[in-house]
């Protein structure tokens, strides 16, 4: 082959391949093909997604190439943590377990076909990698070092066939538990461990926070769980200089018993009306609900979540009537500032919640922007009965359960087939996906790993048309992962204009400030999701 013809390149390589893959197929062949052709596609999938491509996949081994070195390392860790969950779902001697190698490095491309030392470091690399682990050469994280806050563990200088000197090996700690208790050496260590350990706060507090009523089995206590509604009476601190206020889940008086969720959902939107205000602290939905049912006065309730003003009522369905009942209250001196009655035609609801909105805001002297205005009048549909479904999905979203997840799956989609423009339902279905995803969950609803996500994203991407502050923050994770950092920051920040004080848009909106490489902001923002949930990590 003459030397000129040849097309040569630098490229990031992948190379992964099964540990102990020829005792699986001597124990069941076929099992063991129909495991691996399974992973195949997810890894494809994951491959796709981070922008690379897989060029050969023989037998046990997957091939894939990367331009950017930062793409082909994060796209290995999304592949072991998506590998374990599937592997969570096989008996343990039947689980697929991969090694994955990445280099950077000089290779020869043929077609679609690519070769060379690049690509025979990268095997080498792979053969020293842990079961489930992840190892990269010395060129791959001089890359990336100042790039990625992995926790780097420097494996040595390890001889290759056919490379006149060692390569230096280094292995990407996947799970928190492949972290070596080292203390860092050198000044720099804080602009590593910091934003790091933010992330894993931030990641475990947003899974406890999706999860964990569906986390703790019947009749089971948490000995860390408490119980917000039954501490002292001592009073919390303030959350805010600003007036601060909580809605308390609104009762329902209607006949049926089943129409909670449409009282709760009444509840839950005004909430998400009031915390489009950015002059006013507004307690989350979480922290409010957790005095749904007991006996206690609207003061005693102020006390404990360390809130100015308490917001409680009462809606009434009959029919195509509604009637409800609003009253707010200064929790100092226990006083009404403002109480109102509505009885109304059930296709006037989205008025009542306008009417509501403002009066608060007119009874606590705030001044509303004009973006604020508008944000608050906004509503996502005029279809009751698309509303209607929404509100039962997001009841069954919140019981957390894998079984009513999938139950809010259907009653979202209900919502958009009665108003295909319903933006809200999409960003709420997107985050069920991506609940469900995280978790490792799309078994449960009879889907492929790749097929949920491709189904989260096509869910996102209408609610980001629709201008939905929960799809941004979401969708700024997203793009942190692909290390888009400033297409990131301006997602977060979109999501904050739209919705300053939504506990979960802050948390979202601060995991990615910090994937985004800025921790410092990130941390304000999740500091003040939980002051709007502190019960967030119970």
């Amino acid at each position: 082959m003459d030397a000129k013809s040849v097309t040569r390149k630098l490229s990031a390589i992948l190379s992964m391949d099964v540990q102990g893959y020829s005792r699986l197929m001597g124990d069941d062949e076929i099992a063991t093909v129909k495991t691996i052709t399974e992973y195949r596609e997810t890894v494809a999938s994951l491959v796709t997604e981070w922008k690379g491509r897989v060029v050969d996949s023989p037998g046990d081994n997957i091939l894939a190439e990367f331009t950017s070195v930062v793409d082909a390392v994060q796209c290995a860790v999304e592949i072991q943590h998506v590998l374990k969950a599937k592997n969570n779902d096989l008996p343990e001697n039947r689980r697929m377990i991969f090694r994955i190698g990445v280099n950077l490095g000089d290779v020869i491309q043929e077609g679609n076909r690519i070769y060379g030392d690049g690509v025979n470091i990268a095997a080498r690399i792979e053969s020293l990698a842990d079961g489930g682990g992840i190892s990269i050469s010395g060129t791959a994280y001089d890359q990336i070092k100042n790039k990625l806050a992995l926790g780097y563990i420097y494996s040595g200088e390890h001889p290759v066939k056919n490379i006149t000197e060692p390569i230096r090996v280094y292995r990407v700690p996947v799970h928190p538990e492949d972290v070596e208790n080292k203390k860092p050496k050198g000044k720099g260590w804080k602009k590593v461990v910091i934003p790091l350990a933010a992330v894993i706060v931030l990641v475990i507090a947003a899974a406890v926070w999706y999860f964990y009523p569906a986390a703790v089995k019947p009749g089971l206590e948490v000995a860390s769980k408490k119980d917000p509604s039954q501490t002292s009476d001592q009073k919390m601190a303030p959350l805010s200089d600003k007036p601060s206020i909580a809605v308390l889940p609104f009762d329902n008086f209607s006949k049926d018993e089943n129409q909670d969720y449409f009282s709760d959902g009444m509840s839950e939107d005004l909430i998400t009306d009031l915390s489009k205000v950015s002059d006013l602290f507004v307690k989350s939905r979480k922290s409010s609900f957790v005095f749904k049912g007991k006996q206690l006065g609207a003061t005693e309730i102020a006390k404990k979540l360390g809130v100015n003003y308490i917001l409680e009522g009462s809606v009434r369905r009959s029919g195509n009537r509604i009637r409800i009942n609003a009253q707010l209250i200064d929790a100092k001196t226990g006083h009404h500032l403002w109480a109102e009655r509505y009885d109304e035609k059930i296709d006037d609801i989205f008025g009542i919640q306008d009417k509501i909105t403002k009066k608060i805001v007119t009874a606590l002297a705030l001044k509303l922007t004009p973006a604020e205005e508008k944000n608050i009048e906004r509503k996502g549909t005029q279809n009751i009965a698309a509303y209607d479904a929404l509100l039962k999905g997001r009841a069954q979203m919140h019981l957390g359960s894998p079984e009513s997840s999938a139950k809010a799956i259907s009653h979202y989609k209900q919502a958009i087939e009665l108003d295909p423009n319903y933006g809200e339902a999409y960003a709420e279905l997107a985050t069920v996906y991506n609940n469900l995803a995280f978790m490792g969950l799309h078994k449960k609803l009879g889907m492929s790993y790749q097929e949920l996500r491709l189904a989260e994203r096509e869910a996102l991407d209408f609610a980001l048309k629709k201008d939905i502050a929960s799809a941004y923050s979401l969708n700024s994770i997203f793009l942190a992962f692909q290390h888009r950092h400033d297409e990131c920051i301006a997602a977060a920040k979109r999501a904050l204009d739209l919705d300053p004080n939504n506990a979960m848009v802050l948390w979202q909106a601060g995991f990615g400030y910090i994937l985004g490489d800025q921790p410092e902001v990130g941390v304000k923002l999740a500091e003040k999701a939980m002051k709007l949930d502190p019960n967030c990590l119970y």
